[in-house]
């Protein structure tokens, strides 16, 4: 009898499947679960729950945690699917050798997985992390926080605050004083919106990223150079990437996200974090081989340029293996938060960016993440 897979869904920057209902990898792990039973494999897909913005050691101690709790029952092929700072944390977590924290024991399951696959993932780092550092970032990274769970929770942001958020990240570069004082009323202002219950598990979340903002400097270009050197590839594991690049802010994408005010607004967002996500020093830009510049120049017609990005993290950036799918998408499209609210359930985005992804290419794409991590295992 064929063993049972365990694919486990790392998550990125912040985490959200610490809130409940408000499931960061909802689509994506409904998908697979699907499409794993369609082609009769026996699987379990299991959502991580990682410290928000603790370093990268110790969100692959919560991994750990996590496929403990699951699959340590027998020994079944272990694959990881880590989205943005989640693939970081599954190449440390397979990487020979690594030491997460004393007393925990990490090889015997390490040496079950068979694949990573990394989702938009930083593997050069991402310069709005260095952003994120300075006082005014550390604020607004506070603010778009709780603007993500916002949305997730109820689709989208009150028009008046978005006006707001919108107008005072437009004239960022020209503020002093006056933006901490609106950063904290539009934070108190959404925060209010919610119960008395939810409000207390978001205090507690943001409270959990303000106390460890450790993974930010080591996700800045330089800060992950030094994560590069110490975590090897495993022999045996076959590592996969998904690389996302999204259209430059412009005329063109304000009219792809439409007419309505809202969507114009949070555009703007967009437009912010993808001038902060273009300024990649040239030297921080690595090299591909030639079968990963090939499918790059299938996916997009040409090698994406140096300042490419997906609005958070560079395009160049994130290749790592195999590239087993590029695409046009920002940094959330990929894992399904897109806005198709016609779809049961829905797709719900906060990072309006024009990009035109939706549900056909979010389909054909995890059904190749699928195809990969079914292929055939590489010699161990």
């Amino acid at each position: 009898m064929p063993a049972k897979h365990y694919i486990y869904l790392v998550p990125g920057f912040f985490g959200f499947t610490n809130l409940g209902e408000l499931v960061y990898f909802g689509h994506v792990r409904d998908f697979l679960q699907a499409e794993f039973a369609r082609r009769g494999v026996e699987a379990e897909v299991v959502n991580i729950l990682s410290h928000p913005t603790a370093s990268i050691r110790q969100r692959a101690a919560d991994l750990l945690t996590g496929v403990q709790t699951t699959a340590s029952a027998d020994e079944g092929p272990i694959h990881l699917v880590g989205h943005s700072t989640g693939g970081l944390d599954s190449r440390l977590f397979v990487s020979p050798g690594a030491s997460l924290r004393e007393g925990l024991e990490l090889e015997s399951y390490a040496r079950r997985v068979r694949t990573v696959v990394t989702v938009s993932t930083p593997h050069a780092g991402t310069p709005l992390a260095s952003f994120f550092l300075g006082l005014f970032g550390q604020q607004l990274l506070k603010l778009l926080t709780l603007f993500t769970v916002y949305v997730l929770r109820f689709g989208r942001l009150p028009l008046k605050v978005a006006f707001r958020l919108g107008h005072l990240l437009a004239r960022a570069d020209n503020q002093l004083g006056w933006k901490q004082t609106i950063l904290d009323q539009l934070f108190d202002q959404l925060l209010g919106d919610f119960s008395a219950d939810r409000r207390e598990a978001l205090s507690r979340f943001l409270g959990d990223v303000g106390k460890d903002t450790s993974l930010i400097p080591q996700l800045t270009p330089e800060g992950i150079d030094l994560f590069n050197a110490g975590c090897a590839d495993r022999p045996g594991v076959r590592y996969g990437s998904v690389v996302t690049q999204a259209r430059p802010p412009s005329l063109r994408t304000r009219f792809s996200a439409g007419l309505d005010p809202y969507a114009q607004i949070t555009h703007t967002v967009y437009a912010f974090v993808y001038g902060q996500t273009q300024r990649m020093p040239l030297n921080r830009v690595p090299p591909h081989t030639p079968e990963q510049t090939a499918a790059l120049v299938e996916a997009f017609g040409a090698l994406p340029g140096l300042q490419a990005c997906d609005g958070i993290v560079p395009t160049r950036s994130q290749v790592y293996g195999k590239v087993i799918g590029a695409v046009r998408a920002d940094h959330l499209d990929a894992i399904g938060h897109f806005d198709q609210p016609s779809h049961q359930p829905p797709h719900v985005d906060w990072l309006i960016s024009g990009s035109g992804f939706r549900r056909p290419q979010f389909e054909k794409l995890w059904k190749d993440v699928a195809d990969f991590l079914l292929a055939e295992e590489a010699p161990r």
